[in-house]
Formats: C-alpha cells, structure tokens, sequence
C-alpha cells in the first residue's frame, strides 16, 4: 500500500472531463463521514487518503455509483485493519515453525505480556527502589535458568545468529575455531556459517568430512592459537548412511572451550524428538556454552539465547557488541512469558493427538456444508519446519477444498479489510489442503468464517 500522496479528486488535471470532477465527492467532504473520521485516529490521514482516493478511482472508472454515500462506502471498505501492512495469518501449512509465516505463533501469555510492556515499563527500573536496575530484562533471564536449571548464567540477543557471532568474537577474534565440514551450514537466505563466523576475525580449520568427523579430528587440529571448539546442529538438512560424529561429551574432554549451537530452542529433551539437541543435556555432558533460537521451538519471540558458564556468559554481555545485539523490552516481556507461561501453540502443536486433530477437522467440514462448500477429510504429515527436526513427519489431518479458494482465502475482500485473517495451505493434486495440526484450535471457528467469506468473494 502507498504510503506516500496520493491522487484524489481534487488533484485531476483541468483537463479532465468536467462531468468527472463535478460528479465525484471531495476527499474533505468524505473525510468528514464520522466512520473515517473515527478511521483517521486510528490509522492516520495518509492512509485514510490513500483509501479514499481508490474509492473515487473505482467511481471515476464508472465501477460504482458516484453519489457521496456509495463512495463513502466504498472508501470505508478500502480502509485498512491496521496501520502496520503486516496482516495476520492462520498457518494451515502443516508445518509448525514457518519461517515466511514468521515462526513461531505467540501463545496469549506472551501477547498478554507484549501489550503490557508496549507503553512505559519497569524494563531496567526497580520498582522497590525507585533506581535503576542492576539486570535488565532480569525476568527473562531468571525464566531461562529456572527452565535449563544446570545453566550458571543466561543472556537474550536478537537471534542465534547474533549469539553466534557475540561468542566468536569474545572468544576468537584472531583467533582459530575448530569446527567439523559436515557442520558448515547455510541457514537460510543465502547466509552462510563460515562468512558468519569470519566475519569476526576468526579463522576457521576444518575438520573430519561432510559425514565423518570423529573426536580424534579435533584433537589433531588443536594449537597453540586454538581458541574454541564449535558444534553445529544441522537443524535443517540429515545426512544418513555411513556417517560419524563427536560427541559434546568427548569434545568437552580436549580442554578448550566447547561452544553447543543446538539451533530449534529445545531446552530439555522431547520424546518425539529424540534427535534433537537440547540445552540441559548439551550443558550436562560438559558445553560450555549454548546457543539456541527463541523463535522456533521453544515457541517464543525472535531471539538469541546463551546459555552456560557464568564467567563465560559475563565476558560475552560486558563486550561492546552485546550492546548491538541485545533485545527490546517487547521481546524480553514475551520470552519471559513463553518460558514461564502455559504451554505455547508450537509444543500444543508438537504434542497435539492425531483423532483429535482428525476430529476438529470434520466438525469444520460439518460447519462448511449449510454455507454449500464442499469438503473432506484427508490424512496428512505435518513438519516441525524452521529448521528443526529435519526428516520427522507428524501424522495429521487436513481439511481438502477446491484448488479455487487458496487465493481468496490469501488475499480475498474480508482480507483487505481486516474482518478475517488470510488463511494459507498448501497445493496437492489439484486440491488445496488445511492441515489443522498447525492451527490453534482456539482459531478453528475463525477459520471457518474465513473460508465462507472466501467463498463469497
């Protein structure tokens, strides 16, 4: 949406046809309709503007009446549900942590808390006191340590990646780092481990193959310079057949400081994830530190977290980069609540029973029938997705539709204005399929108005 001038009616050129200026409403005499009016407050004039001047387009091309009613209308319909041109979607992908989706759904806790820490806040202030703070963000970080108990200290930054590059250039700026072939990974968007990583001034040695790469590998490349050993979970690819890898337990025992980037945010372990790295483990059997993702499964807000060795975790959040790196007050709030709060969809979702999903599937089909579209109940496999868990499937259920709704359902009338959020699938033979394991199924009566709205466009 153009959020710069706009058009309107009374900008058309001398030229134009006479009929065209007379008959069309001014813009000041729609902005005085009391519901753009209250609009105006709510989103600003531009955007008040800008819709407005596409009603008067459409009545212009002769696509709706021109009297001042049927334009206001038609202007109040263009108005959009926010300021903001992100718009709320309902993910039926199937696939849990969807990156282009923004990850991880907020739980209400943590929306709960987002909203309370939107306005002033007691973000480094002590209430007791009336002075400053001595930790920021102290909540978040006492829900860190009270989830991985075995961590002597924890930090946020702004995603792991940051996390990534904080440690390496505390501890390895000039330095070399160890670090297996089978673990230089690209993490999406083209952004690559090793430019990540040397682009603190680290030098990198290599170890081991893309599938093999034993204890004695490291040992072998240790030096004089050596400044830390690091770990990477290849969260978003498997490699399987003849292949090898050392453990954080045998890497602890070579002496140097032993770095876990454990990837998804898992902070103890999952039994439907038994491949999958998590905190209190990694930091059991002798990391030091641990970096992990905010945002995938542990549920919560984009961020980075470390986890570890108290004076390690010290020199990291005293290092002048920690200050470009480090979260906002709406982030801290919502990872404190993730952690601390009830369960966030993410781990309802991981955790969800198949009949369960199977049945709120059929009550939607069953809701869909007396508004006359058709659909059926299919079985699906759902996806961890966001890097986690590569290679798991999670038996599910999907509500199958005409290929012909995916687009209104996207981007449809009750879209634009805000009445409904977009839905979005996925394509498979010609059908398009809703699987219900990554809906809320607090949003599942939602759905079904989105659909019938979708069906009406």
């Amino acid at each position: 949406m153009a959020r710069g001038r706009v058009l309107t009616v009374d900008d058309l050129p001398e030229s134009a046809p006479a009929g065209n200026r007379r008959s069309i409403p001014r813009t000041d005499l729609l902005l005085a309709d009391p519901r753009i009016q209250a609009a105006e407050g709510r989103l600003g004039r531009p955007l008040v503007k800008a819709a407005i001047a596409r009603a008067q387009g459409r009545a212009r091309k002769a696509e709706i009446a021109t009297d001042q009613a049927t334009v206001a209308d038609a202007a109040v319909a263009e108005l959009p549900a926010t300021a903001a041109s992100i718009v709320g979607v309902l993910n039926a992908t199937g696939v849990l942590v969807h990156t282009n989706l923004g990850r991880a759904p907020l739980s209400q806790a943590a929306r709960d808390a987002l909203a309370a820490a939107a306005g002033t806040c007691d973000v480094e202030f002590d209430l007791a006191t009336g002075a400053r703070a001595r930790q920021r963000g102290h909540g978040a970080i006492g829900a860190l340590r009270a989830a991985v108990p075995n961590a002597q200290a924890a930090g946020v930054v702004n995603n792991n990646a940051a996390a990534l590059v904080l440690a390496a250039t505390v501890l390895a700026a000039g330095r070399e780092i160890i670090i297996s072939r089978g673990e230089l990974i690209e993490i999406g968007d083209r952004f690559r481990l090793p430019d990540l990583l040397t682009s603190t001034g680290a030098r990198l040695t290599e170890v081991g193959t893309t599938n093999r790469t034993t204890v004695a590998d490291y040992e072998q490349a240790i030096t004089g310079d050596t400044a830390m050993i690091l770990k990477v979970h290849p969260s978003n690819y498997k490699v399987e057949g003849f292949t090898a890898s050392a453990a954080i337990g045998e890497l602890a025992r070579l002496g140097l400081p032993l770095v876990h980037d454990i990837g998804s945010g898992l902070l103890a372990p999952h039994p439907l994830l038994p491949d999958e790295p998590d905190a209190a483990t990694s930091l059991r059997e002798g990391a030091n530190l641990v970096t992990a993702s905010g945002d995938k499964l542990l549920g919560g807000p984009q961020a980075g977290l470390l986890l570890g060795d108290e004076p390690l975790i010290g020199r990291l959040l005293r290092h002048p980069l920690a200050r470009a790196l480090r979260v906002d007050k709406l982030t801290l709030a919502a990872l404190e609540a993730t952690i601390a709060g009830p369960l966030p969809p993410v781990a309802r979702s991981l955790s969800a029973d198949q009949r369960l999903v199977n049945q709120r599937c059929e009550r939607t089909v069953s809701a869909l029938a007396p508004h006359g579209i058709p659909g059926t109940v299919v079985t699906s496999d759902a996806a961890v997705g966001g890097g986690g868990a590569p290679g798991v499937t999670l038996p599910s259920a999907a509500i199958a539709l005409d290929e012909s709704l995916a687009v209104p359902l996207r981007q449809g009338p009750a879209v634009r204005r805000g009445t409904v959020p977009a839905v979005v699938g996925r394509i498979e033979k010609g059908r398009l399929l809703l699987d219900l394991r990554s809906v809320d199924p607090a949003d599942d009566d939602t759905l079904v108005a989105a659909i019938v709205a979708a069906a009406r466009a």
